[in-house]
């Protein structure tokens, strides 16, 4: 089974500094229809304005990861961390038993725009932990490139739940194909540009959820970045 779910059909909030779309329920935006895929919770693609961010405030037992596409994410959490996130970047904190952060935009002139994805973990209550990791344009041109994953596998940041994050760059007649074992789900978002995932064309905001297929064909990209996520 393959269920498309286009950009323009997701929650939307503009608060004035920052504008959102959800591709699952989230704060104001409840869809009883789209709770989440499998562990995957939250698939938030928000655009900050100069000079604004998300003041200090709360997670837990939440695996939280930023994947920024354009400007700088700065980042300080209460475990000490403080770090700028960039395109290529890939940030997991993992919220265990309680963490406290906040993320800005400081530059003057320019949109910061980032995915923010939450997965549900597998462990409840754990230490707090975080981890920074940069994936060069290179090595996720025309393949699928493990960025997250339960084992830390290809130098991918690690997370505690059984799920693995790959993120493609593709062109032209670039082609990547994606087993699914049996028994797991996949999941699909492109983050800009457009591609053919087994043949259904997606834009931009664009999403499938697979279920009980055996591989996932990506192909026909435009100036495409995209997210495959393989769930339990």
């Amino acid at each position: 089974m393959l269920e498309l779910r286009k950009a323009g059909d997701r929650g939307y909030a503009d608060h004035g500094w920052l504008r959102s779309f959800h591709s699952f329920s989230f704060a104001d935006y409840h869809d009883p229809k789209h709770m989440g895929f499998g562990a995957l919770r939250v698939i938030n693609e928000d655009r900050i304005r100069p000079g604004t961010g998300f003041a200090t405030h709360g997670h837990r037992d939440m695996e939280i990861i930023s994947y920024v596409l354009e400007g700088a994410l700065a980042h300080k959490d209460n475990m000490g961390n403080g770090s700028t996130i960039v395109p290529g970047d890939v940030q997991r904190m993992s919220a265990g038993k309680g963490v406290q952060h906040s993320e800005f935009n400081h530059a003057a002139d320019a949109i910061t725009h980032f995915l923010q994805i939450w997965i549900e973990p597998s462990v409840l209550g754990i230490a707090p932990g975080y981890e920074q990791k940069h994936f060069d344009a290179a090595s996720k041109r025309g393949r699928l490139r493990l960025v997250a994953s339960p084992d830390g596998r290809e130098g991918s940041v690690t997370i505690h739940q059984d799920a693995y994050l790959y993120a493609a760059l593709l062109e032209g007649s670039e082609r990547v194909v994606h087993s699914v074992a049996p028994g797991r789900r996949a999941y699909v978002h492109v983050a800009r540009g457009s591609v053919s995932a087994n043949r259904q064309a997606l834009a931009a905001g664009d999403a499938l959820k697979a279920l009980g297929v055996d591989e996932l064909t990506l192909e026909d990209g435009k100036s495409a970045e995209v997210l495959l996520f393989d769930l339990a």
